[in-house]
């Protein structure tokens, strides 16, 4: 996986579970993804090492990735977009038993069948 797609799963990642983080670690992880600040930019704007911003990222990125795994909002979330283009298909198609199947389907996940 190149750099750029793991800062944009990273990104994404970040979307559902950066509260869970710490304010500080929000703070470096924006500074450093979002808004392209450099390690040592953030080190000087926290007054902190070059060492101690690198270790926190590192920490947060196995945090979201850790939350991912064991919650996986964000695997849910697209099976579900995934599940609702399908059913809209069905629709605009008038296949209804296609869509009424889809739907049960979608139901029996989402209240863990």
């Amino acid at each position: 996986m190149d750099e750029l797609t793991k800062n944009e799963v990273l990104g994404d990642l970040y979307a559902y579970y950066g509260k869970l983080l710490t304010k500080n670690q929000q703070s470096y992880f924006e500074d450093y993804y979002y808004n392209d600040l450099s390690l040592g930019e953030i080190a000087l704007n926290h007054q902190v090492s070059r060492q101690a911003v690198y270790d926190n990222l590192r920490r947060c990125r196995t945090l979201l990735v850790n939350y991912e795994e064991k919650l996986h909002m964000q695997k849910d979330y697209n099976e579900i977009e995934e599940k609702l283009g399908q059913i809209s298909i069905a629709i605009k198609e008038k296949q209804q038993n296609q869509a009424l199947n889809n739907i049960n389907e979608l139901l029996h996940k989402m209240r863990g069948e």
